[in-house]
Formats: C-alpha cells, sequence, structure tokens
C-alpha cells in the first residue's frame, strides 16, 4: 500500500485553528450555548468557502477533497481541546467546552479528541495529498471510516443515553452531519477500484486450494477471532448486568470503568457489529473466495482500534472516578487483552492486503479446455 505525501496546503490551513480559537476564547458573547453553536457553524462554513475558492481543482475532481479539508480543522480543535483538558495549554477552548459540548471534559471525550487530533489528522493529510496527485486512497479511506464511524456512534449515543443528557447544548445538532458524511463518503470511497494486484490465475488456484492447517498463519487469525468473539460476547453480558460470578468478578476487579454511568464504556456496539464481523471473517479464512474482506477488514481494524484506545486510555485516566477506575493490581490483565484485542484486527487487515490471492473470485475455467478434456 502506497503511502502518498501529506497535503501540505491544507495542513497550513488547519493550523489556523489555533489563532482562531484563542481569538474566541476571549470573546465575551460567546459565554452563551446558542452563540457557541452558530459562531462554530460560521466559522466551519466559511472555512469550505475558502477551500472551494483556494482548491477549486482538487474539490472538482472530488469532493471529499473539501470534507477533509475541514475536517482537518476540526482535529486541529479536538488537539487542542484534549490539551488543554490535561492541563498542557490553557485559553483556547475552554469557551466551547463549558458552554458549547461539556461531554469533551470527560475522559472519553478527551481520548476521542487525541486520537481524532492525531490518527484522523494524518489519514486527512494523506488522502487530501493523494487527491492533489490524483492518487488512490482507498485503503485510507476504508480504516478512516471504520474509525470516524466508530468514534461518532459510540459518542452520540453515549451523550443521549448517559449522564450527560440533561447537558445537551445546541451546538450538539452540529454533529448531525457527522452522521451524514460517513455514509456519502463511505458510498465515494467503496466505489473507487481497488488497487491492481500481482496475483495470476495460478496463483490464486494453488492459494486457494490449501486447507487451513496448510496456512499457519490464516489458522492463528482463525483462533484468534473464535476468542475474540467469546470476549466480546462476554463483556456484552457483563454491561447487560449478567448475574453470574465471572461478570460480576470481572466488572469490579478488572473493568469496573464498564460500569460508569457516563455510558460510553458500554460494549453494545461491539456486541452488534463486532460480534457478528468475527464469526463472518473467521468464515472468510476458512473458505475461499470471500472477496469482501480486505475492505471490511480495514473498516473493523479502524473502528476497533479507535474504540480501543479511548476505551484503555478513559479506564485509567484521571477524569474518570476512582471507583471506575481500573484497579492498578490488574493494569497488566487489563492492558494486555485489550491491547491484544485492537491489535489482532490490524493483523487481519495486513495479512489481507498483503496476500489477497486466497480471497480472490475462483477464475472462471477455460471453455476451450474443457472441450478438449470432453473430447
Amino acid at each position: 500500500m502506497d503511502i502518498p505525501p501529506l497535503a501540505g496546503k491544507i495542513a497550513a490551513l488547519s493550523l489556523s485553528a489555533l489563532p482562531v480559537s484563542y481569538a474566541l476564547n476571549h470573546v465575551s458573547a460567546l459565554s452563551h450555548p446558542l452563540w457557541v453553536a452558530l459562531m462554530s457553524a460560521l466559522i466551519l462554513g466559511l472555512l469550505f468557502v475558502a477551500v472551494y475558492s483556494l482548491s477549486h481543482g482538487e474539490v472538482s475532481y472530488d469532493p471529499l477533497y473539501a470534507v477533509f479539508a475541514v475536517f482537518a480543522f476540526t482535529s486541529v480543535v479536538d488537539l487542542i481541546i484534549a490539551l488543554q483538558e490535561d492541563s498542557y495549554v490553557v485559553g483556547f477552548m475552554e469557551f466551547y467546552t463549558k458552554e458549547g459540548e461539556p461531554y469533551l471534559r470527560t475522559a472519553h471525550g478527551v481520548f476521542i479528541c487525541y486520537w481524532d487530533g492525531t490518527v484522523h489528522y494524518l489519514l486527512y493529510l494523506a488522502m487530501a495529498g493523494a487527491i492533489c496527485r490524483r492518487k488512490r486512497y482507498r485503503n485510507f479511506g476504508l480504516y478512516w471510516l471504520g474509525s470516524f464511524a466508530m468514534s461518532i456512534l459510540v459518542f452520540l449515543t453515549g451523550n443521549i443515553l448517559g449522564k450527560y443528557s440533561s447537558e445537551i447544548r445546541p451546538a450538539f445538532f452540529l454533529t448531525i452531519p457527522y452522521l451524514l458524511v460517513p455514509c456519502w463518503a463511505g458510498m465515494k470511497v467503496f466505489s473507487q477500484p481497488r488497487a491492481l494486484t500481482r496475483c495470476t490465475a495460478n496463483m490464486v488456484q494453488e492459494e486457494q486450494r490449501k486447507g487451513l492447517l496448510q496456512r499457519p498463519a490464516d489458522l492463528a487469525l482463525v483462533i484468534y477471532l473464535i476468542l475474540a468473539g467469546f470476549f466480546t460476547l462476554f463483556r456484552g453480558l457483563v454491561v447487560l448486568d449478567c448475574p453470574t460470578d465471572a461478570c460480576f468478578v470481572y466488572i469490579y476487579q478488572y473493568e469496573p470503568y464498564l460500569r460508569d454511568p457516563v455510558a460510553y464504556p458500554k460494549m453494545l456496539m461491539y456486541m452488534f457489529y463486532v460480534l457478528p464481523f468475527c464469526g463472518l471473517a473467521a468464515y472468510a479464512l476458512t473458505f475461499p473466495g470471500c472477496s469482501w474482506l480486505p475492505d471490511w477488514a480495514l473498516v473493523f481494524a479502524g473502528g476497533i482500534g479507535q474504540a480501543q484506545f479511548s476505551h484503555m486510555g478513559a479506564s485509567m485516566h484521571l477524569r474518570t472516578p476512582f471507583t471506575y477506575r481500573v484497579p492498578e493490581d490488574t493494569w497488566g490483565c487489563f492492558f494486555v487483552c485489550n491491547l491484544l484485542y485492537a491489535l489482532g484486527p490490524h493483523l487481519l487487515a495486513y495479512r489481507c492486503l498483503q496476500w489477497p490471492a486466497f480471497f480472490h473470485q475462483p477464475p472462471p475455467s477455460d471453455p476451450l479446455a474443457l472441450h478438449k478434456k470432453q473430447h
């Protein structure tokens, strides 16, 4: 997978978030939630107009260029928020976290801001750079799509269902485009042609004749997917208040953060989406020709990577009440289990991208050769 050069123009434009956020923080009129929402919407609108004016050719070639430019700006804002909440910087975004989206001050909010300000930011620059040079960015786009969708789905449902549901302000409705854009962007990314592979028909046939026991790496991944599926189901039962002793011990001694009333750590997204994927991916690694797996492995790698980063960080962050933090004597077990849970989908995606022959559709039989065989 080629790594495209980063978009320097977008990087320079996104850094304007520093003086803009600093100036807005000192405007006394922004002490009212409605004005915060209106000013935020105005800035994003002006930014979109600026991007369209300065990069009309790129936007005409691929409208997602404008989306990545605007989101790169918001990623810098998110990084500022995270650094501010951890007391590394002051005087930038206090007005927004107080009057706009106070739930960003939670441990989960801080870590999704860190992820958005680093991983998503680099992805935006890489994808915008690929558009500038008329190159493909399908794999980067799929990873971003999974990560972004998981982030926004968990965050929005937690805001609505958790203890911060009474703190929803007008700025919350600015997240509506964040629900619509991934749908449109996902269709655009999936519609891009896949990168060409060097797999010949003979290579595909030879690889697909091998059983699972002849492919030790795939066997290890299948075992991982089975174990990850059971772990996902177990944690889902834990957050649903399963009365068994094992669930009781786990939620109080290993992951008490699952009980936090903010509702972000509830593992129901995993249970509804990741659990079925584990079963389907294990099937695709066992039986050849499942051409959908490389794409969806990237999507789920992005989603699980983002979710695990936020979950692990928030479980030990000082903003999480002490009673819900991971006990010190179980840090090792917690960290290893959750790190392996996050690492597995990335290894699966890497395997699918590097050796895709097993997932290709079987080549059609040669009619001429079949005719000669019959006669």
